[in-house]
């Protein structure tokens, strides 16, 4: 008997559901016929990128015959220096999400498994799985010992077991929005065993202002096994060209560096990561904006009296109360794109992007209304 293509794949990627990317804004427009709609549904900077991106781009035309620099000599200098690091300390990405694949890629095996939270991001059960290894999902707070749906440490300490070889935490974590203090996450690093990999994942670093929050980057000197991601696709603005990376101590760069595909960062995105570092007061202006949105758009909930859970992040998770999938549905018929959390098991809820103060207000009316009906 003849076998489906898909019956060829290994056990794991047989089973595995792909990620799912926000609805677009012209598949939207094109399908319902709306101009002018709203897009608040995959955590993108509404200001756009620094003005000094988008000056650098535009050298970059003159090379498009070349290949990138492989080893991304002046974006890994760039950052180097900002984090008072060696350049060989760092490892860049085809956004973070390709260096938590390399991560997996180079530590996970079949029969080996994986720690993350329930509700964590949707990426690290789909690298865990593709490499055939298990997922050990610890159960997250439940509101009685910490904010609901946020990572509970403890039940993530008691999910390692004899072949963990990796744990990924989200801080803060998509889609919740929730966070972890600095002696709370110290003390989970140092409970975890030398020979498993800790995965820091910090794409919503930038954002947050909480004088508890961690820079976890302080701490790569102290633990060989630590791994820190972040990405210039949120506050930076940079989210079409896909550029982010990892800071580690040297070795477990260099075991990442072994799997990293030739080539992974383009050369407008290396380009364009750099003139974003130098621009500190795009970067201030972007975060007051989400700051200014946040407020706009937890007063507006809290006025259709539903709860949310309150986030550090550049979005807010929001519990409508009825089928989520009615209303992301109703609200794309009111040109308004949102974010179905239905495959994070958190019935009830959508996440919506801070945007601009007119975006955000769209988004309420259109709620307002859609409820309403």
């Amino acid at each position: 008997m003849s076998r489906s293509i898909a019956q060829l794949a290994t056990p794991g990627v047989q089973t595995l559901r792909p990620y799912a990317p926000g609805k677009p804004l012209t598949e939207l427009e094109r399908e319902y016929g709306i101009v002018n709609a709203v897009k608040l549904a995959s955590n993108e900077n509404p200001l756009g990128p620094s003005p000094r991106v988008l000056e650098a781009l535009r050298s970059g035309f003159d090379e498009l015959a070349r290949y990138p620099d492989g080893n991304g000599f002046e974006l890994k200098t760039a950052l180097a220096q900002r984090y008072g690091v060696d350049p060989a300390a760092i490892t860049l990405g085809n956004g973070s999400n390709d260096v938590l694949e390399l991560v997996a890629r180079a530590f996970l095996l079949p029969g080996s498994s994986a720690v993350f939270s329930a509700h964590a991001f949707a990426v690290y059960p789909l690298v865990t799985q593709a490499i055939g290894a298990r997922a050990n999902v610890a159960a997250a707070h439940d509101g009685s010992d910490g904010p609901r749906y946020s990572h509970d440490l403890d039940a993530m300490l008691r999910a390692i077991d004899a072949d963990t070889r990796v744990i990924f935490i989200a801080n803060p974590n998509n889609p919740t929005g929730t966070w972890l203090d600095r002696a709370v996450l110290r003390a989970f690093v140092e409970a975890v065993p030398g020979h498993i990999i800790v995965v820091i994942d910090e794409a919503y670093f930038e954002y947050v202002s909480e004088p508890d929050y961690p820079d976890t980057t302080m701490w790569l000197a102290d633990f060989p096994n630590l791994l820190v991601t972040r990405t210039f696709s949120k506050a930076y603005g940079l989210a079409s060209l896909r550029v982010g990376y990892g800071i580690s101590q040297g070795g477990l760069a260099d075991v990442l560096n072994r799997v990293r595909q030739p080539f992974n960062v383009n050369s407008f995105a290396q380009l364009g990561a750099v003139a974003a570092l130098g621009d500190e007061v795009h970067l201030h202006e972007s975060v007051r904006t989400n700051q200014d949105g946040m407020r706009q758009l937890v007063d507006g909930v809290q006025a259709l009296n539903l709860p949310y859970i309150p986030s550090v992040g550049n979005f807010l998770c929001v519990d409508v109360g009825r089928d989520p999938g009615d209303v992301y549905e109703a609200l794309l018929h009111e040109g308004v794109i949102v974010r179905p959390v239905d495959n994070y098991a958190m019935p009830g809820h959508l996440r919506i992007s801070i945007g601009l103060q007119e975006e955000n207000q769209r988004f309420l009316q259109a709620l307002d209304k859609v409820l309403a009906a």
